[in-house]
């Protein structure tokens, strides 16, 4: 049924109603192992763990800054704001920098890192909404289905990847992250997080965090799950939302 569900949410932008999907998809309840403060006032748009530091980007004009944060206490360590006009995006570390994008006009920034410090910057087409890498590529989501992997040194388009489920587009994917060989993709305004084969773009699994959302106990529609992160070299995975008073260490599916 969740699946179903997932489906549907995923297919709810089109006019024709999406037919029965031709096998279920499998569905992972999130379970959370540990629970962790988060400032309730990130608009969280993106969320990372780049060699044991977590650093985080916030949304909204006028309010919109990058920052690395403590994760076991949630403080704000160091931040760098963005120009009020801006409405800050996801992030991606590469080497020693880090890759900000914002959600219109096209306009990426480079930071250095760890001290946020602003390096350059860089141009893209259409919207801005989350940024991860594969190691070879940075892999950009502007809500559509279609991700586009970046060459890193000059931000060029080198491939595009529609993500499919049970053969049909799956449009929303906001917030990435890559997990042991699989994109992961909150679905926005959706308590899902889909698991997507980089290979041919189907997603080949579901994280239901309802768990979490429940945790939180939010009324507001904006304050959505939207922030990924995977420690690489330890191992776990972390998820939060836009305003979430706490972030979560939860199992990941094998």
């Amino acid at each position: 049924m969740i699946a179903l569900l997932f489906l549907a949410a995923a297919w709810s932008w089109q006019a024709v109603p999406a037919p029965a999907p031709a096998a279920p998809l499998p569905v992972a309840q999130a379970e959370i192992v540990a629970t962790y403060p988060h400032d309730p006032r990130a608009f969280t748009e993106g969320l990372l763990i780049d060699r044991g530091t977590l650093y985080e980007s916030t949304g909204r004009e006028g309010q919109s800054d990058i920052r690395r944060v403590d994760l076991k206490t949630g403080r704000v360590l160091a931040s760098v704001k963005l120009a009020p006009q801006l409405f800050g995006e996801g992030i991606v570390a590469w080497r020693n920098q880090l890759l900000s994008v914002t959600w219109h006009g096209g306009q990426g920034f480079k930071w250095s890192l760890p001290g946020l410090k602003r390096t350059g910057g860089f141009r893209y087409t259409g919207e801005g909404w989350a940024m991860t890498d594969d190691g070879r590529n940075i892999i950009l989501s502007d809500g559509t289905p279609v991700l586009r992997f970046l060459d890193p040194t000059t931000q060029k388009v080198v491939r595009r990847l529609t993500v499919t489920a049970n053969g049909r587009p799956v449009e929303q994917l906001n917030e990435l992250e890559y997990v042991e060989g699989q994109i992961y993709a909150n679905i926005w305004m959706t308590p899902y997080i889909a698991r997507i084969d980089p290979a041919n773009g189907r997603v080949i699994g579901v994280i239901d965090v309802s768990p979490l959302i429940a945790k939180v106990a939010l009324a507001d529609r904006d304050s959505v799950p939207n922030g990924i992160a995977y420690d690489r070299v330890a191992q776990r995975l972390y998820v939060t939302g836009k305003n979430w008073p706490s972030l979560f260490e939860i199992k990941r599916p094998r």
